[in-house]
């Protein structure tokens, strides 16, 4: 597949040939403890749930998050510049 990066997280992208993506959020050894790993994930899952109306279909999705400023309105930049950047945002002309 092939990686994309911002500024707190990382997506890898693999075609996978049906019609729907699958997605997963990980995170890199050491990130916080279980109850923030799990509060971080939750909220990638929110911001992923929002845009994916909107994102391109047949993809397996890997986006790596690092730590850092855990918030709704941060997490949605780095999820639209990563998708934007892998081209997956569809109806986006820049």
């Amino acid at each position: 597949g092939k990686k994309y990066s911002c500024d707190g997280a990382k997506l890898f992208v693999m075609a996978n040939g049906m019609g729907w993506n699958r997605v997963v959020f990980t995170f890199p050894r050491g990130y916080g403890s279980a109850v923030e790993r799990t509060h971080s994930r939750r909220l990638s899952r929110e911001v992923y749930r929002v845009l994916k109306a909107r994102l391109a279909r047949g993809y397996d999705l890997t986006i790596l998050v690092f730590p850092g400023k855990d918030s709704y309105a941060v997490r949605e930049q780095q999820l639209s510049v990563l998708f934007r950047k892998a081209g997956l945002l569809l109806g986006i002309i820049e």
